[in-house]
C-alpha cells in the first residue's frame, strides 16, 4: 500500500486548518472545479451525554435532549432557519447521533449567507416554554415513527439487552414520556456545557476556501476569546456482562429479523487503530466478501442486507450484526460456528487484505465526494483526529493484529440475541409457544 499512500498523502495535503481565538475549529477543504460547497458545524453531543457536571451544578437528563436540542436550534426570535436557508437557495438539515450533533447545508451560491445563517443559529440559542411545547408533539411523532422500523428496533433492542445502566440503551429521540420533562433550562445548560466554539468543529469542502469560511466566522465573533465552562461528564459503572441474554418481539414485518451482539471492553478514547481493526473484522467474518456471507446469500438464508457494524461511544463497545430470514436461528449458528473457526484456525490472509483495501478504497473515494469530504473530516476532527492519520494507521495493520484481537473477542458468554418475529407467528426453526421478553 505504500504507493496508494503517497496519493492519499497528496489528497489529504488539501485540507486546511485553523484554530480561532474562541477555541473552535476550523477545517476547510478547497475542491476546484466543483460546483457546490458542503458545510458542517458539529459538536462532542449526542444522546448518550445524559449526567454532566458544569462548574459546581450537576445535571441530569431525561432521554432524548439532545435530539430535542438539534430541533430548537432551528428556531430564534427572528422566525425559522429553514426559511432563512430557502432565502439563499441551500439545502440545510440536522442529525444527532449517540455522541454527536451536527448541522449541514449544502450550497452551490450565496454561501457567505448561509455561512452567516448556521453560524448564527448555533451562537443565539433561543428556547420558551412554549416553543418546547410545540417541538413536544412534533417528535413524539417521529419518535412514533421509529418504533415502527425493524432495523432500528433491533438495534436498540440488542443495545438494551447489552448494557444495563450506560445512557446507549435509550433510544437517541427518547420517548414520549421523557422529552416530556425537558426545560428550558436543561437546552441552556447543554449550550453552554457542549456548544462552547472549543466543543464544535467548522469543516467545508468543494466550492469554498478558507478566507470565505474564516470571514463568516469574524462576523458571528467566532474570531475573538471566549470563556468554556468546566464540563465533566458522568458514567455509572457498567458490569462486563449482559443485562439480558435474549429478547423477542413481534412487530408487522414479513420476514423474521435478527440481531446478534457482543459487549465488549470499551476501546480508549482517540484509539483509531483499535476502531479500524474493528472494522475489518466485522467484514472478516460476515462482510460481502467473506465465506460466510457468500454461503448464507447463495442458500438464500440472508439477504443483501445481513452484515456486521461495530458500536463504539464513550464507556461502550459492542459488535452488532443483524439481517432477515426465514431461518434465523440457523443464521446464528452458523455466526457462531464462523466465529468459532476464525478464532481457532486464524484470519485468511486474503481475505484480510480485501477487507483492509476495501476499507482504504472507501477513504480515498470519500475524499472526491463534496459531501462525504465535509462528513469525514469534522467526524475525525470531533475526536482530534486527521484524514491523514487514519489512512497510515490502517496502512500499518496486519493480520497479526488480527488475530491476536480475535482471542481477546467475542466471548459467547457476553453475547444478546434478538428477534423480531412477525405478528402472530414463528418461524420454522423457532418455538411458536416462545415468551415475549422486555428488558
Amino acid at each position: 500500500m505504500s504507493e496508494p499512500n503517497k496519493s492519499a498523502a497528496a489528497l489529504c495535503a488539501q485540507d486546511q486548518w485553523a484554530t480561532l481565538p474562541s477555541g473552535l475549529t476550523v477545517i476547510v477543504r478547497p475542491m476546484p472545479g466543483y460546483s457546490s460547497a458542503h458545510c458542517i458545524y458539529a459538536t462532542r453531543f449526542g444522546s448518550i451525554d445524559r449526567a454532566f457536571r458544569l462548574g459546581d451544578k450537576q445535571v441530569s437528563l431525561p432521554a432524548g435532549v439532545a435530539h430535542f436540542l438539534e430541533h430548537k436550534m432551528f428556531e430564534d426570535e427572528d422566525g425559522d432557519a429553514f426559511a432563512k436557508y430557502a432565502k439563499t437557495g441551500a439545502n440545510a438539515n440536522a442529525f444527532t447521533s449517540f455522541d454527536r450533533t451536527c448541522y449541514i447545508f449544502t450550497a452551490t451560491e450565496q454561501i457567505d449567507e448561509s455561512m452567516d445563517v448556521l453560524l448564527g443559529m448555533i451562537g443565539q440559542p433561543y428556547f420558551t416554554e412554549q416553543t418546547i411545547a410545540k417541538e413536544q408533539g412534533i417528535i413524539g411523532q417521529e419518535i412514533k415513527m421509529y418504533d415502527d422500523n425493524p432495523d432500528w428496533r433491533l438495534i436498540m433492542g440488542l443495545c438494551a439487552c447489552l448494557y444495563h445502566s450506560h445512557p446507549i440503551r435509550s433510544d437517541i429521540a427518547g420517548t414520549v414520556e421523557s422529552i416530556a420533562r425537558i426545560t428550558p433550562d436543561m437546552l441552556y445548560d447543554c449550550c453552554a456545557a457542549f456548544y462552547a466554539p472549543a466543543n464544535m468543529v467548522l469543516a467545508a469542502a468543494g466550492n469554498i476556501t478558507m478566507d470565505t469560511v474564516l470571514a463568516a466566522c469574524r462576523r458571528a465573533g467566532l474570531d475573538q476569546p471566549r470563556e468554556t465552562a468546566r464540563v465533566q461528564r458522568l458514567w455509572a459503572e457498567e458490569p462486563a456482562q449482559p443485562a439480558c441474554a435474549e429478547l423477542t418481539i413481534r412487530m408487522a414485518v414479513s420476514k423474521p429479523c435478527f440481531g446478534l451482539g457482543f459487549k465488549e471492553e470499551p476501546l480508549p478514547a482517540g484509539d483509531l487503530a483499535g476502531e479500524a481493526l474493528y472494522d475489518i473484522l466485522c467484514d472478516c467474518i460476515c462482510g460481502g466478501m467473506s465465506p460466510l456471507y457468500r454461503r448464507l446469500y447463495d442458500a438464500g438464508a440472508v439477504n443483501p442486507g445481513f452484515g456486521g457494524e461495530v458500536l463504539r461511544v464513550d464507556g461502550c463497545c459492542a459488535f452488532l450484526f443483524t439481517g432477515e430470514s426465514d431461518q434465523p436461528g440457523e443464521v446464528r449458528q452458523a455466526l457462531l460456528e464462523e466465529i468459532r473457526r476464525i478464532r481457532a484456525e486464524g484470519v485468511d490472509e486474503e481475505i484480510f487484505t480485501l477487507c483492509k483495501n476495501a476499507k482504504y478504497g472507501q477513504l480515498i473515494e470519500n475524499l472526491e465526494n463534496v459531501e462525504d469530504a465535509a462528513g469525514q473530516i469534522a467526524d475525525l476532527a470531533l475526536d482530534g483526529h486527521t484524514v491523514a492519520q487514519q489512512i497510515d494507521l490502517l496502512a500499518g495493520l496486519t493480520r497479526a493484529d488480527a488475530d491476536a484481537a480475535m482471542q481477546r473477542l467475542f466471548s459467547e458468554e457476553r453475547m444478546a440475541y434478538m428477534l423480531i418475529l412477525p405478528d402472530g407467528s414463528a418461524p420454522a426453526d423457532e418455538p411458536a409457544d416462545e415468551r415475549d421478553e422486555e428488558v
